[in-house]
């Protein structure tokens, strides 16, 4: 039974999977894959305190019958939101998760299958959670099935990342007292200290490595205050650091920035994480972040998929159908070259 490619990475970006609500694609592959003679595991995940779902929440793990992995190929059933259902055509498809990650489902089943009638035991690993706090995976890493290998997929423009930035998240709280603004020497000024604290940030020198580039920084959001004509007495300001290496320097450099006029709390941190290249294939820096760090019993891990994540996150989300079609012959390449130490 053939694989339509465009037809599954349709029907997977129509249903609609953001973050916390990826039961209903979850079931759906289940179901697939078993129809397709993989055998299937639904794998339970706690669902976030911040979740308002209701329905069941688990990774999808398929193998043939009875076998242990060499290679697994994972990638994440969750999106960001709002939904944008799937369309096409000559050239791409578009939608939510059409390149981050449902058309990379659809090309690593496609892999699956090759590797299998090859005789190399390939599994699939299909985790939630992603886009938020990774808790797919770190579910998973608690039961890895004793694979060597781990490709992880991710739209890296079918190149191979040599590396995956870190992320540190944190949390800039100011406060200060209430007044008629008309009076400013009676209260003090949340919001104030706020943006003194930001442009001191601003001015921290962050790391940079040679091969890989530099760290970065987005003040995410910004709030405070009640109205134009009172005094702030609180203010909150989230921030992204994008690392290239440990965190306690930047963490250190953030602290003594703001220190006097506001707190700081680190609420995420994603490891940096170097990678290996494979000969006479393209690379690229992946300057966001991935599962990879979380995944760790899984095997060694490659970061490989079709996609720009130019267009991911945007409501322009779109994948070509050549890089769809060309990832199922790349997945099985690297797979292959993995297993047999032809790297």
């Amino acid at each position: 039974m053939s694989l339509d490619l465009i037809q599954l990475t349709r029907r997977l970006v129509d249903i609609e999977s953001i973050t916390y609500n990826e039961g209903a694609v979850g079931a759906y592959l289940s179901e697939f894959l078993a129809e397709r003679g993989f055998a299937v595991e639904k794998m339970a995940v706690e669902h976030h305190r911040e979740s308002r779902s209701t329905s069941e929440r688990f990774n999808v793990y398929a193998c043939a019958p009875g076998l242990t992995p060499d290679v697994v190929f994972s990638t994440h059933m969750d999106t960001v939101p709002p939904f944008l259902p799937s369309s096409e055509d000559e050239e791409f498809i578009y939608g939510r998760g059409s390149c981050d990650a449902k058309g990379i489902i659809a090309a690593q089943i496609g892999a699956a299958e090759k590797l299998r009638d090859e005789g190399v035991r390939a599994g699939l690993l299909f985790v939630v959670g992603e886009e938020r706090d990774s808790a797919g995976a770190k579910t998973a890493n608690l039961h890895p099935r004793g694979s060597r290998f781990l490709i992880n997929g991710e739209p890296t423009d079918n190149r191979v990342a040599l590396a995956s930035k870190g992320a540190l998240r944190a949390v800039i709280r100011t406060k200060g007292k209430m007044a008629h603004s008309a009076y400013p020497e009676l209260g003090e000024s949340a919001t104030h200290k706020m943006v003194e604290a930001l442009g001191r940030i601003l001015e921290i020198p962050l790391p940079a490595v040679d091969d890989i580039g530099p760290s970065t920084l987005n003040i995410g959001t910004i709030s405070g205050g009640h109205a134009p004509n009172v005094i702030a007495d609180a203010a909150e300001a989230q921030i992204l650091i994008r690392l290239v290496g440990a965190s306690e320097e930047t963490r250190r450099a953030i602290e003594r920035a703001v220190e006097g006029l506001a707190t700081v709390d680190f609420t995420l941190e994603i490891p940096f994480k170097r990678l290996r290249a494979l000969e006479g294939l393209p690379t690229m820096v992946a300057a966001f972040t991935t599962d990879v760090p979380w995944l760790g019993n899984w095997g060694e891990p490659v970061l490989l998929g079709p996609g720009s994540i130019h267009v991911a996150h945007t409501p322009h989300e779109k994948l070509a159908k050549k890089e769809l079609f060309a990832a199922i012959d790349l997945y099985t390449e690297v797979a292959r070259r993995l297993v047999t130490g032809s790297h």
